[in-house]
């Protein structure tokens, strides 16, 4: 048995955790794996209204979020009230029903719950961490040693060693995305007269009106625009409508929840997106060039360098922005997305997470 543990505060940690477990079915089918969200079995209650105040943090207070984030770098959990007493007891429950021999954490914090309860005599087994930041990791992810970690570039493995992790233990994995990126596309699918825009919203619903508006130019003249709106449809239902009430004939497909993201990236020429750790490493896997249209401070800003530093992405800062850098992605026949999608090849790892499990297998 193999636990993986993750935590569902945004996209990332889950992401990582999700592929990872599959990755290891797939590489050995017959070895149970499974994956757990201690906040959700340590606070059944609490858990839900936590990670929606995360995400209102993080999209309407970001400052706030910023301010917390760079305090939680020298949090200290061995003094004052035991916060993490819930999440520790949680874990023992897990760790004597599963016996695991070996633990992969997706989430910072485990580590340390994993060794005060090897102290107290539980079952427990060598731990391994994958990191989801890039670049800039935040030395949380060090509270408590590894006995291994995964990072998703070079950069980040510097990064890493500066926080205070091992060297010798690191290992430059990538980030590990859904095995369906490993999957050939039919080319008639990436091949459009004008280009395809896929744009993946999350910022309010005024920064998406102005987005689209921007885009329209674009739209007006046959670029597709593909929308898999998911968990934001209700939100943003009216704007949409409207907007494709007022381009009639317009190349505009609405999706709902979907599992053909990495589809879509693998087959449009660049995508619109905030900087999580999970699509922007999703883009890097389809070498889709990514527009990075909102950063959230601290937390995602290492992800918007792993792109923009290497070429592969830029940050707008306002909508008219966005709409700009698109046209000017797809003028020339995609001349700037093409470059940009060179650039990715260097950096894609559509196998990351079977290189992960691979590792963790081969240790037991």
């Amino acid at each position: 048995m193999i636990l993986i543990l993750t935590a569902g505060f945004g996209d990332g940690h889950n992401t990582a955790a999700r592929n990872v477990s599959e990755a290891l079915s797939r590489l050995r089918p017959d070895m149970p794996n499974e994956v757990v969200d201690l906040f959700d079995l340590a606070h059944p209650l609490l858990a839900p209204a936590l990670k929606q105040g995360y995400q209102m943090l993080i999209t309407r207070a970001p400052s706030i979020w910023a301010g917390i984030y760079k305090k939680a770098a020298t949090a200290d959990f061995d003094s004052g009230p035991d916060i993490l007493i819930a999440l520790r007891r949680a874990l023992g429950e897990v760790l004597k029903r599963t016996r695991p021999s070996a633990i992969i954490c997706t989430y910072p914090i485990y580590p340390k719950l994993i060794r005060e309860l090897a102290d107290q005599g539980f079952p427990t087994a060598p731990v391994y961490t994958v990191i989801t930041d890039s670049i800039s990791i935040h030395p949380i992810w060090m509270v408590s040693p590894s006995d291994g970690y995964f990072v998703a570039d070079a950069d980040s493995r510097k990064s890493a060693i500066s926080v205070g992790a091992q060297a010798d233990l690191i290992h430059t994995s990538g980030f590990p995305v859904s095995l369906d990126f490993m999957n050939p596309v039919d080319p008639a699918d990436a091949t459009t007269p004008h280009g395809q825009i896929l744009y993946l919203p999350s910022t309010n619903a005024r920064h998406f009106a102005q987005t689209l508006e921007a885009l329209r130019p674009l739209i007006a003249s046959g670029v597709k625009l593909t929308l898999p709106v998911g968990k934001h449809a209700s939100r943003l239902y009216l704007y949409i409508t409207r907007y494709i009430d007022s381009l009639p004939g317009a190349n505009i497909e609405i999706i709902g929840w979907t599992n053909r993201i990495p589809h879509l990236l693998q087959t449009h020429d660049l995508v619109i997106c905030k900087a999580g750790g999970a699509i922007l490493h999703e883009a890097l896997a389809a070498t889709c060039p990514a527009i990075i249209d909102y950063v959230v401070p601290g937390q995602e800003e290492g992800n918007a360098e792993l792109l923009t530093h290497h070429g592969c992405g830029i940050t707008t800062k306002t909508p008219q922005e966005t709409g700009e850098q698109a046209a000017r992605f797809l003028a020339d026949d995609r001349k700037v997305a093409k470059n940009m999608k060179r650039n990715m090849q260097k950096l894609s790892e559509p196998d990351a997470a079977l290189k992960i499990a691979q590792h963790v297998l081969d240790t037991l």
